[in-house]
């Protein structure tokens, strides 16, 4: 007897709907940073693939939170400690996700068949009033869309539907296809009305912007962002944590145990290996070990960060704990070499631990 497929026309199916967010880490369950970020500045990484743009004469701190709404266990918290009342033209505070090209190249855009995309998410601050989200494509095309936030101190779902660009064709690399902005606060140079309705070079990015860094009263919080195809949101998709690590690995990856902050004194998990030849100069950079694989392929070969078990960076550890200078070469997607390049005796044991970074 064969077996029917029964069909399910509820957005909870995911077996039919497969994988539709593109946002990674949107439920901001994984922090391999570290969980507390002491005001980071602009195009500094906090939690995974999240990302602030500032410039302002104020501080916010980031940090991932336990407080969220029902059926979520994180969230992304934004928290002024210096204050900005009165913002110069330039100015502005934005959270950011990059995305890579070829993850978006089905969005056809460029093409008569370009497709509508939405974006869902839960938001919840002090701060009540009018925001923004932007999308920008890699050509500095954008298009914003407003949210406002009603109640003060309470999770509000927003969702949020842009038209197809027809305009604008994404690369199908793996450079970035899409930005994706939360604003929180804007200059004059960002603001305008009315607010552009279509994609272009923009100028009118936002309209009555509230200025989240005008009190250190203010936080603001994030999460359950999905962006999909279509102008209907559905059903958050919930990802487990290692599918959503390794999705984070592939932008950022360390050999530090998940929960160890990269450059802590640690003496496990190092990789090692003895000094092919005495001498070790810094002329005769001499090899130790190869330094992989990576847990994922990464994105493009990562600027790899070499820390000795002090948790020193940029120094490797050679026998009897001494620190020696390390080196790193012929990096790939996939792996990476090591070398020694001051002080090593032959046959000396040597240990290092790793971060690697290939952010968009």
């Amino acid at each position: 007897m064969a077996l029917s497929r029964i069909q399910n026309n509820s957005y909870e199916d995911t077996a039919v709907h497969g994988v539709r967010n593109l946002i990674i880490n949107g439920a901001m369950q994984v922090a391999q940073r570290g969980t507390s970020f002491t005001n980071p500045s602009s195009n500094s990484y906090t939690l995974d693939r999240w990302v602030p743009y500032h410039s302002h004469d104020g501080a916010v701190d980031i940090s991932q939170s336990t407080t969220a709404p029902a059926d979520f266990k994180n969230s992304l918290k934004m928290n002024v400690t210096t204050a900005d009342a009165s913002l110069a033209a330039s100015q502005y505070y934005i959270l950011a996700q990059l995305i890579e090209g070829q993850n978006v190249s089905h969005l056809n855009y460029g093409s008569s068949y370009a497709k509508q995309v939405t974006i869902s998410f839960w938001v919840r601050s002090n701060k009540t009033g009018t925001y923004y989200v932007e999308i920008q494509t890699s050509g500095s095309q954008e298009l914003s869309r407003a949210y406002t936030i009603d109640s003060a101190n309470t999770w509000e779902h927003k969702t949020l539907t842009w038209i197809a660009n027809t305009d604008f064709t994404i690369s199908e690399t793996n450079a970035v296809g899409l930005y994706l902005y939360w604003w929180l606060a804007a200059g004059s140079d960002y603001t305008g009305s009315p607010l552009a309705t279509t994609w272009a070079n923009n100028s009118n990015r936002t309209t009555n912007q509230e200025n989240f860094l005008d009190s250190t009263s203010n936080d603001w919080y994030i999460t359950g962002v999905q962006l999909e195809l279509g102008s209907q949101a559905t059903p958050f998709e919930h990802r487990s944590f290692g599918d959503e690590l390794a999705r984070c690995q592939r932008y950022f990856c360390k050999s530090y145990d998940y929960a160890i902050a990269v450059g802590a004194s640690l003496n496990i998990n190092n990789l090692n290996g003895a000094a092919a030849t005495a001498g070790g100069t810094a002329s005769a950079n001499r090899p130790f070990w190869a330094g992989g694989p990576f847990p994922v392929n990464m994105r493009t070969a990562p600027t790899v960060t070499l820390y000795n078990v002090n948790g020193t960076s940029g120094k490797i550890t050679g026998g009897s704990f001494a620190s020696r200078d390390g080196a790193v070469t012929n990096v790939g997607e996939r792996n990476f070499n090591v070398y020694n390049i001051s002080g090593a005796t032959a046959d000396e044991d040597h240990y290092c631990i790793y971060a690697a970074s290939a952010e968009l």
